[in-house]
């Protein structure tokens, strides 16, 4: 039997790029999955453009603490401050709770319900004083049964190398664990962690290994992007990526691997 795989693409809402060619690989069957940014000015808008596939992909919210909109909200800093603040002695998990209480109810409030999953932007989802905060606000926001599934940054083995383990080491183990004592559904691996270094056979040799080496359930993620932004700092990357996922290169590279794309709300819903 095939294995099955969730394909998430991250960012969206980030920018117009993003958003639309995140649509385009949905349209096109190449996605099973999409994590908004709900504090971007955009996520009415591309709410709205992204209803037409409701039921079809899970859609849910890309926790963000590290982007210029989370600046901008006032709780954002850089991706190593807010490492540094994990570290020791934690963020304050009240204060947490606030600012992801406000990213839920954006999602919402242009969505019409709750978020299918929740991971984060730079995997804040799991770093200590968010973490607890975030399993915390879902046991009380949704009925047992109706709770988002979450993301887990835990590499595949032997994937990811050093960057890899250093967003396991910021609290893979730990979110898990605190979702499971609330009985919500995590996903097992996470596989795409990318240098976003270069070119599109290069990516594609990559998601070839991805693919053969993904384990059942693993959540694959992507960055693709339709066109480049100017103020993005991965923006070659997103469009190689889009370009590939895009491709028929790209089916054929699932067949090869005997893989098969379905959303995280029936495949997390089996017993691992």
């Amino acid at each position: 039997m095939s294995k099955s795989l969730v394909l998430c693409a991250d960012d969206y809402a980030l920018h117009e790029g993003v958003s639309q060619g995140i649509l385009s690989l949905i349209e096109a069957g190449r996605l099973s999955a999409t994590s908004a940014m709900t504090l971007s000015p955009r996520w009415a808008e591309d709410a709205r453009a992204l209803a037409p596939w409701r039921g079809r992909v899970d859609v849910g919210l890309h926790l963000d603490w590290t982007s210029h909109f989370a600046v901008a909200a006032g709780h954002g800093a850089g991706l190593g401050a807010v490492m540094r603040r994990a570290l020791w002695p934690g963020h304050a998990v009240a204060a947490a709770r606030t600012c992801i209480e406000r990213q839920l109810q954006a999602f919402e409030d242009h969505w019409g319900a709750a978020p299918d999953h929740v991971d984060g932007h730079q995997h804040v989802q799991q770093f200590a004083g968010l973490r607890q905060a975030l399993v915390a606000v879902l046991a009380e926001r949704y009925p047992a049964g109706q709770r988002p599934y979450l993301r887990v940054s835990r590499p595949v083995p032997g994937q990811g190398g050093l960057k890899g383990r250093i967003i396991s080491a910021m609290g893979a183990q730990r979110l898990q664990q605190q979702a499971q004592a609330q009985g919500m559904a995590c996903s097992p691996w996470l596989s795409g962690i990318d240098d976003f270094q270069g070119d599109v056979a290069t990516y594609a040799g990559r998601m070839a290994t991805w693919l053969a080496q993904a384990p059942e359930g693993t959540l694959l993620m992507c960055h693709p992007a339709s066109r480049p932004a100017p103020d993005d700092e991965i923006a070659a990357a997103r469009v190689r990526e889009w370009t590939y996922l895009s491709s028929p290169a790209f089916a054929e590279a699932l067949h090869q691997a005997d893989a098969r794309l379905v959303t995280g709300r029936v495949l997390y819903a089996r017993p691992q």
